[in-house]
């Protein structure tokens, strides 16, 4: 399915866009619930506060990044910077917060800054992802679930850093967190922290009751590093599972490399790589969806939000 769904606005849509979107919401719905996203384009979109102006009409209930794995700027209550990977890279694709037991439902993104080259926010239906799945990784998913193990060191360390997955400084604040959602964690040396989370893999959606691939199981995976950085851990750590990042299947069995080579190349067969303009907005199913980031040259700034 060609991804995202677009609606070009006339003149008085785009001037009216947020009386326009409320007013057509469930047609909006319906459509995101079909393809999974749904862009609109020429809408008035010059700087953050126009984005969050929108945001805040077409939605009410926001979730912070917390829990969140990504480096990225936080620039009001409820906007964010895209991930801040090196432009050289690809960001490969996932479902937002997928290894978090509070995921987001909707994303929604624009672009003010157009790159040179390359930056598409790129699109894989989950559905599509899930149908192409090498059949016994599917059945191995589904019986046995995805475990991911987070280290997070106390303001020193490689990854980052529990006062920034959480945006506190309040312990107390971190594990009534954990324990309200069904996270493990220990307190270690150095004012580090290990949490352990336990999901599906593979979920319901919860409108359409449609089965979707949902985890990242290849961003944390070992195998998936640059080759200087993996080398560079290994050499810190006894093993990998002190990584700051982790995965291996929910019955603490391992995941093959050769298992992560075949998701990544299901998941590149069905992504799209729609081009970014000016003046687009663009929402997301974010259980219907994954979405990555294309590397690219010159300068790119692309705003998320993310809702229940």
């Amino acid at each position: 399915m060609l991804l995202p769904y677009v609606i070009a606005l006339n003149q008085s849509q785009s001037e009216n866009f947020i009386a326009f979107y409320n007013e057509n919401r469930g047609m909006i719905e319906k459509e995101l619930v079909k393809y999974g996203a749904v862009k609109f384009q020429n809408v008035p979109l010059q700087t953050i506060d126009d984005f969050q102006q929108i945001t805040n009409s077409i939605s009410d209930k926001f979730i912070n990044y917390i829990d969140g794995n990504s480096p990225r700027t936080k620039l009001t209550s409820n906007v964010y910077t895209s991930t801040e990977y090196d432009k050289s890279q690809v960001i490969t694709m996932h479902n937002e917060l997928s290894y978090s037991p509070l995921w987001p439902n909707q994303l929604y993104f624009t672009c003010l800054d157009v790159a040179e080259t390359g930056g598409e926010t790129l699109l894989a239906d989950s559905r599509e992802i899930l149908a192409a799945m090498d059949k016994g990784i599917v059945e191995e998913v589904r019986r046995k679930g995805v475990k991911y193990i987070r280290n997070l060191h106390g303001g020193m360390g490689m990854g980052p850093s529990w006062q920034d997955t959480f945006e506190t400084q309040d312990k107390e604040q971190v594990e009534k967190y954990c324990s309200s959602n069904g996270v493990d964690y220990q307190w270690n040396d150095y004012d580090s922290l290990s949490i352990i989370y336990a999901t599906k893999g593979i979920i319901q959606h919860r409108n359409s009751n449609e089965s979707v691939w949902f985890n990242q199981i290849n961003q944390f995976h070992p195998s998936q590093l640059a080759a200087d950085l993996y080398d560079a851990l290994k050499l810190m750590y006894d093993d990998a599972s002190e990584f700051p990042t982790y995965v291996k299947f929910g019955d603490d069995t391992l995941i093959s490399e050769e298992i992560v080579k075949e998701i990544n190349k299901t998941i590149e067969t069905v992504t799209i790589y729609p081009d970014w303009n000016i003046n687009e907005f663009l929402v997301v199913d974010n259980e219907i969806v994954a979405h990555g980031r294309n590397s690219y040259t010159g300068d790119r700034k692309v705003l998320v939000s993310m809702a229940k």
